[in-house]
């Protein structure tokens, strides 16, 4: 989850916001060049004092500032296009959680499994425990087995949502009317944050979602435990 004063990404537990921290780390270093090459030149143009009176073009420099930022624009678009069809890719998953959007908290239902459904609120300040993070903790937590494909299926009841987790990579809308598809695959155990990240109404930033990651035979058991 994101701390105090930290100005990194959150740590990923998953392989796809690895990638999209690599995407993030590639274009930094691409923006701090321009914009180095940049600031020399102006400031070279504030202390010189160019001055051509027989020149009236200069096609070979306008043929180098045009190429070299496709050069440019190429480079960043290429991992950009690949992470894209990544985050979109599904392959085989092994469980399938369906997401629903109210105003202003979260269903779930397991569609592999029977009478395993349940909605998802936020903790009360006044309920809350030491034990709870504040304004992040719910009364029932997703339950998803690590280390296997997961597949998310978001929609929403009234107004427009949108599921997110951060350290997972995952941010999709929940439109009301029309089911959106996207997968997690967690490779690690541990509880990963997220909240409603869309302008669906004045609260939206009180409907958090809560991940806790386990392994395959605690999440058999708790499957077993719930029906």
């Amino acid at each position: 989850m994101a701390t105090w004063s930290n100005f990194n990404l959150q740590n990923s537990a998953s392989p796809l916001m690895e990638q999209i921290i690599f995407f993030h780390d590639h274009t930094l270093i691409i923006l701090i060049m321009i914009t180095i090459l940049v600031s020399y030149l102006m400031i070279n143009l504030f202390f010189n004092n160019y001055i051509n009176r027989f020149l009236l073009e200069g096609q070979m420099i306008e043929l180098i500032w045009t190429i070299i930022p496709t050069i440019t624009l190429i480079f960043i678009a290429l991992p950009s296009l690949r992470l894209l069809y990544l985050l979109d890719e599904l392959n085989n998953p092994l469980i399938t959680l369906k997401s629903i959007g109210h105003q202003w908290y979260w269903s779930y239902e397991y569609s592999d499994f029977n009478n395993v459904e349940f909605d998802s609120y936020m903790i009360q300040y006044n309920k809350s425990t030491p034990d709870n993070f504040r304004l992040l903790d719910v009364d029932n937590r997703i339950i998803l087995p690590m280390n296997n494909q997961i597949r998310i299926m978001v929609t929403a009841a009234d107004v427009i949502h949108s599921w997110t987790v951060p350290s997972l990579g995952v941010k999709i809308d929940a439109n009301p009317g029309r089911l959106n598809q996207t997968n997690l695959f967690i490779n690690r155990p541990g509880i990963f944050f997220g909240q409603c990240s869309e302008i669906c109404g004045a609260n939206h930033s009180f409907m958090p979602i809560l991940i806790e990651s386990v392994s395959i035979k605690n999440f058999i058991n708790w499957i077993n435990n719930y029906s």
